[in-house]
Formats: C-alpha cells, structure tokens, sequence
C-alpha cells in the first residue's frame, strides 16, 4: 500500500517473517520518525527503500486513522509544505489524470 501523506510518503507491505507485523518503508528518514516516534528506524540495506520500520497491523491503522481524522484542509497539494515533495505528488498527480482518460 502507497500512502501520499502532506509531510511524507510510505510504502507499507506484509512482513515476510513476522505474521501480524507490517514493514513500514519511505525515502526520507523523517516522516517515519514523525509517524511512529518510539520506533526504531532501519537505515540501509539493499532495499530500494533506504529507510523502514517494524510495526503491528494495528499500530499501523492507528497512526493512519489518526492521520484522517487531523485532515483540516480543501485541497491536498496545497497542503504539502515541502517543495520537492510537492512536486513528487505533483507529477504523481499527472500520472493519473493520464491514466483516468
């Protein structure tokens, strides 16, 4: 699963070991620090992820429900603070008005 939040995006996928447990991964160390702020993050690795973390389902589903329930603003874009991740979400943003026609 992709997640756009307006600080950072995540990719979260099934732990291949660890049943209930999902790996959390993004590009920026940061915006899994401000998610999970008592986790420990993961760097390195041969993943094309450089950063990730290791939480329950549940955690998981708590950080992001709460992330809805915070949404204060009309448009998205709009709301990300950060250049270079708003043109990431931008061109996102263009891929798919592409594939809607």
């Amino acid at each position: 699963m992709w997640i756009c939040f307006n600080d950072g995006f995540v990719s979260a996928v099934q732990h291949r070991d660890q049943p209930g447990m999902l790996m959390v991964r993004a590009r920026r160390k940061e915006i899994l620090e401000s998610l999970f702020p008592d986790v420990q993050v993961i760097e390195g690795g041969s993943s094309d992820y450089h950063y990730r973390v290791v939480v329950p389902n549940w955690l998981f589903a708590q950080v992001v429900g709460e992330r809805i329930s915070d949404i204060s603003y009309p448009n998205f874009k709009d709301s990300v603070e950060d250049g270079e991740l708003y043109s990431l979400y931008h061109q996102f943003w263009q891929l798919h008005v592409a594939y809607q026609k």
